[in-house]
């Protein structure tokens, strides 16, 4: 099938049914996690007490808006958590979805900006490294030239991260338009720390659930 001659217009992903999209451009996303709470919660048995829960629930939420926070500060598109049953384990982990544009470069002899090509940007990806821990790849998703990126990330408490996290980035060129880059950011805790046996399952889901990305034209 011949590529459409304009840019995609959206994404699709094949999420499980227990992750939740928040979107952050549209709508109410405090409304939205208060809502994803609630219906958490309500799940919890009657017998347990409401005066053990409800400081649980207000600090799920607190922490769920502070995410969202700095989804936003990062000028996000989506974030997606995942949301599990009560009783059964809540993973540590989140994808934030959001767009990069790039600068063009300048033209030979004057003629002007042009846009980057996206063979050169991804080169320049995984040629500037420069020995600091970050592992990158590059290959394609769906069609389009793709470079992955995979690091550990410190704790940070001023900025509520309390602790070290795995971080994968899946930076895409949008097909026809090579100023713009689709970004999807995964991150998680493990099971406390981000090398562990659970986290090395949630990057391998991670890379999994990246092969059924695909682009859409509406």
């Amino acid at each position: 099938m011949a590529e459409p001659p304009s840019p995609p217009t959206g994404y699709r992903l094949l999420l499980p049914s227990d992750w939740v999209q928040i979107p952050l451009r549209q709508g109410d996303a405090e409304q939205a996690v208060r809502d994803i709470v609630a219906s958490a919660f309500a799940r919890v048995p009657a017998e347990v007490p409401r005066d053990k829960l409800t400081p649980l629930r207000l600090e799920l939420e607190r922490r769920l808006l502070a995410v969202v926070g700095d989804a936003r500060r990062a000028e996000a598109l989506e974030l997606y958590l995942p949301m599990r049953l009560a009783g059964e384990v809540n993973l540590g982990a989140s994808i934030v979805v959001s767009e990069a544009r790039l600068p063009a470069r300048p033209g030979a002899k004057g003629e002007g900006r042009h846009p980057s090509d996206p063979a050169e940007v991804a080169v320049q990806l995984i040629s500037g490294d420069g020995g600091t821990g970050i592992d990158l790849s590059s290959g394609e998703v769906d069609g389009a030239l793709a470079v992955r990126r995979e690091r550990i990330a410190p704790a940070d408490p001023e900025r509520g991260a309390g602790s070290a996290t795995r971080r994968v980035d899946y930076l895409v060129s949008v097909p026809r338009d090579p100023t713009r880059w689709f970004v999807a950011a995964f991150s998680t805790i493990g099971g406390g720390d981000p090398k562990d046996d659970l986290a090395d399952a949630l990057v391998e889901w991670f890379d999994a659930l990246m092969t059924t990305f695909r682009w859409s034209w509406t």
